[in-house]
């Protein structure tokens, strides 16, 4: 049975709970032939918005410039994976770059990491950030009940 017409308040606590369960996830994207291609990442969630430190210069980068669609999957645990599709923007401003570089940094463990040894800091041109708006958050239930999060079409909106 699914159930799909709930707040992300709803959902919150046990959406935060499954990520920091299962901290990595795949993510996929549209290459520019249209192929999907997937990738390891470990995304840092405040409440539904979703922050991807990558590479500015990456094959990841030339996918989003052609599709900004993306699809996640924490799957950690088979009968209870997490899904999210939305869309990502690169996020340029250096307090942007410093506010993730942060939130890496001071997350709770399992999910804090540090990205020095990558970047040195967050001024590095290479260091790059993506913003990730959910549209569609699924805490699937194999056994249950799974819940889905959809956004309103205007809170989509990406910064």
């Amino acid at each position: 049975m699914m159930r799909d017409d709930i707040a992300f308040a709803d959902i919150a606590a046990e959406f935060h709970q499954r990520i920091k369960q299962m901290v990595w996830c795949n993510l996929a994207t549209i290459d520019t032939y249209n192929r999907p291609r997937s990738r390891i990442v470990q995304p840092i969630w405040e409440a539904e918005i979703g922050w991807i430190a990558t590479h500015r210069q990456s094959l990841k980068a030339i996918h989003v410039a052609h599709n900004s669609a993306v699809s996640l999957a924490y799957i950690g645990d088979n009968i209870r994976p997490l899904y999210i599709e939305g869309t990502v923007v690169w996020v340029d401003d250096l307090a942007s770059k410093q506010h993730v570089w942060e939130l890496a940094r001071t997350s709770p463990p399992p999910l804090d990491y540090d990205l020095t040894p990558l970047y040195q800091s967050a001024a590095n041109p290479r260091f790059g950030v993506l913003c990730l708006r959910p549209r569609r958050i699924e805490l699937a239930d194999m056994f249950g009940q799974t819940r889905v999060w959809r956004s309103q079409p205007s809170a989509h909106a990406l910064p």
